[in-house]
Parts: C-alpha cells; structure tokens; sequence
C-alpha cells in the first residue's frame, strides 16, 4: 500500500504562486483564487490510481501528474471548493487513510539575507524561472521535507506579505522556496510561511 507523504489543500491559489506553477505544469492550468489539493506518495507508480480515482470521482482538472524517482505527484484543483475536497475524501478512501496520515513537514533551513549584493542577485536569478531579485533586496530561502509543502509554504507567505516569488521547488528528497522583497516584507512573509508548515506537525 501506499505511503501518504504529503496532503496539502490548498483554498485560494495566490496569483505569484499559481503563476510559478504554470511554468511547469504540464496539465489544466489553475486560476487564481481556485482551490487545490496536491498529493505526495510513495511509491510513485501509485499516484496513476489515485489519479484515475479523484478525476473519475468529482469534477475536478489535474494540473501536474509526475512520477519521480521516488515518489509521485498529483495537483487537482476546482473552482468548487467542495469539489476538491470530495476528491480528496474519495482518494484517502482509496488510501485506507486520514489527512493526519501524511507525513509532517520539517524545516531543514529558513534564512533570510538582508540586502542581496548584485553577484549574488545574478547568481540566483541564473537558476530561477520565477521572479528575478533585485540587488538591495532581501532574500528568503527555506527547505523543508516532504517536498510538496514548499507550494504550501510559497502561498501562505504571499497571503502575509507583498513578496516575489522567485522559485519554490516541490518535488524530490527536500522542497525549497525563494523569496524576495523588501526586508519588513520578506520577515513576514517568512514567519508565515514557518507557522504554515508548523501547524501541520
């Protein structure tokens, strides 16, 4: 059976993270203010059947479905509220399992640089599909496992603060968010993005 290792719903896609995750998806695009509901399990293969069980279910649109080395992903998201989360009961139906069942986040590293000098703005931005930081900005990194709840954590800090979403990677052994903004900003945005994934523990 399968290991739930991330359930993250999600009630309103903020415009800077759902405009990030269009860069990679490959599936229905969301829109802003859409619920969602993204789900992490191992072994990855897995997430085939629980795709074919939450799309058949309710009306609602896959917009990423990805088996990785380990693990598989699958993002659902609706207008209707109601709609995701009834995918997802019938999912963890399928599952034999509770939200409480998935696995806690832990923050491997939250930092905040002050004032990002103009080589490491570059730097940064070289590897970055999301907003590019600017020299004099503040910077805010943080890695976490499992990997999804970086979304979860990219959305919350953009309700909190008027940040730049510069990159969150969440699929693979560690999720990680860059974020970028003026420094009262990018504190804020950081202490939410920490209390998000701390009331999951």
């Amino acid at each position: 059976m399968a290991t739930l290792r991330s359930y993250i719903f999600i009630d309103q896609l903020q415009p800077k993270t759902m405009c990030y995750f269009g860069t990679f998806v490959r599936g229905f695009l969301p829109r802003t203010n859409m619920a969602a509901l993204i789900i992490e399990v191992a072994p990855g293969l897995e997430i085939e059947n629980i795709t074919d069980i939450a799309v058949k279910a309710v009306d609602v649109k896959p917009g990423l479905l990805v088996v990785e080395r380990q693990y598989g992903y699958l993002e659902i998201h609706s207008k209707s509220t109601a709609s995701v989360k009834a995918a997802g009961e019938e999912v963890l139906g399928y599952l034999g399992a509770s939200q409480a069942d998935a696995m806690k986040p832990e923050i491997l590293s939250s930092r905040i640089v002050k004032r990002v000098d103009n080589y490491h703005a570059f730097l940064v931005n070289r590897n970055k599909s999301g907003s590019m930081i600017l020299a004099g900005e503040s910077l805010f990194v943080l890695e976490m496992q499992p990997a999804a709840y970086a979304i979860l954590a990219a959305n919350e800090a953009e309700k909190a603060a008027e940040v730049k979403v510069v990159d969150y990677r969440m699929m693979g052994a560690t999720g990680r968010v860059y974020l970028s903004g003026e420094e009262s900003d990018i504190r804020a945005a950081a202490r939410a993005a920490e209390q998000a994934l701390q009331a999951r523990q």
